[in-house]
């Protein structure tokens, strides 16, 4: 008997929650008739009501990572209304598990990870060999009995709150802009130069007469003032750099991605997002494997992203800071991804 109601537990992190999401469309299609909601972390939540076939959300208000030791109650009783029969767990840790089950859905699927496997009624073993975070999550389903589906994540951003966030920083609809995402939570071992970020900024603005749009979290906003203080004063209305870092909310920053020629990112949320909404990506690898977080498409017809790198000995170290002098970005040059664009 196919169940009724489904939750299923994202990822905390958005580049996990968009690598997520050819798991979940694999789970749509398999249940279409069934309630399938997504039960998630406020920071990444408002990512679902983008997202197609997602029935409803349930925002977890207990936190994530440690927090959950003492965050577990709310979430459970956040759960408790939609009187779920299956809870699929996506995240590997033991806290998920215990929540779905204090929560009486009576069926919990996942990986037999973090000692977690008396709490699971199909208790999945971890694949191994896998190169892609999606892949790993479509194993997950695949081991359930359902059919892999292409790994795609598509995001509908609204056109309406692009529209808005566009006329707030004084935009045009035909204004020709790229968007830079300078920062990475995980670590500065991930980023890009700031230095590079700005002469790549001063060939647009100059050579193209394109504006750049810098984002990011309030984290980021150091960086994107190291940039933008590297750049010249640019006085016309198009040429020019805009830093809108913390400032815009997730469905905002996803329009703006779409709406962008290209988007020169990190590896971080902010470069799946912009896979997702079908954006030209120019993805920028130092410490981390492109094989294994590489941006997925929206569709077969979106645009493949362009991989850069820079091949040293010591990469991809997984390292948070870099340990000796940043080699593998210090080798990518501005021109290099310059010449990436569209024209």
């Amino acid at each position: 008997m196919k169940p009724e109601r489904i939750v299923v537990f994202a990822p905390n992190w958005l580049g996990d929650a968009v690598m997520a999401l050819p798991a979940l469309a694999d789970l749509r299609r398999h249940f279409g008739d069934a309630h399938l909601a997504i039960a998630a972390r406020p920071a990444v939540s408002p990512m679902f009501a983008m997202v197609q076939g997602v029935d409803a959300l349930v925002t977890l208000p207990g936190g994530g990572g440690w927090r959950s030791i003492s965050g577990w109650q709310a979430d459970a009783a956040a759960l408790r209304p939609g009187a779920f029969d299956v809870a699929v767990l996506l995240p590997n840790s033991f806290a998920t598990a215990l929540i779905a089950s204090k929560a009486g859905i009576s069926e919990r699927w996942g990986f037999a990870t973090d000692w977690r496997g008396r709490l699971l009624t199909r208790a999945i073993a971890k694949p191994k060999g896998l190169t892609h975070q999606s892949a790993y999550y479509q194993a997950l389903t695949s081991a359930l009995g359902i059919d892999a589906g292409p790994a795609y994540a598509e995001i509908r951003p609204s056109a309406e709150r692009t529209r808005e966030l566009m006329v707030d920083i004084g935009l045009d609809p035909d204004d020709r802009f790229v968007v830079f995402a300078p920062g990475a939570a995980y670590g500065r071992a991930k980023q890009w130069l700031p230095e590079r970020f700005a002469e790549l900024a001063e060939l647009l603005i100059n050579d193209r007469g394109w504006s750049v749009v810098m984002v990011g979290s309030n984290a980021d906003r150091k960086t994107c003032a190291e940039i933008e203080a590297r750049m010249p004063s640019t006085g016309t209305r198009l040429n020019r750099l805009i830093d809108v870092s913390g400032r815009t909310d997730l469905q905002m920053l996803a329009g703006l991605l779409a709406r962008a020629q290209a988007v020169v990112t990190n590896d971080s949320g902010a470069m799946h997002l912009a896979g997702a909404v079908g954006a030209r990506v120019i993805a920028l690898f130092g410490a981390t494997n492109e094989h294994r977080t590489s941006p997925l498409r929206s569709s077969a017809v979106a645009p493949m992203p362009a991989i850069v790198t820079h091949e040293v000995f010591c990469r991809p170290c997984m390292l948070r800071e870099c340990p000796i002098d940043h080699r593998c970005m210090r080798g990518i040059s501005a021109r290099a991804v310059y010449e990436l664009l569209p024209a």
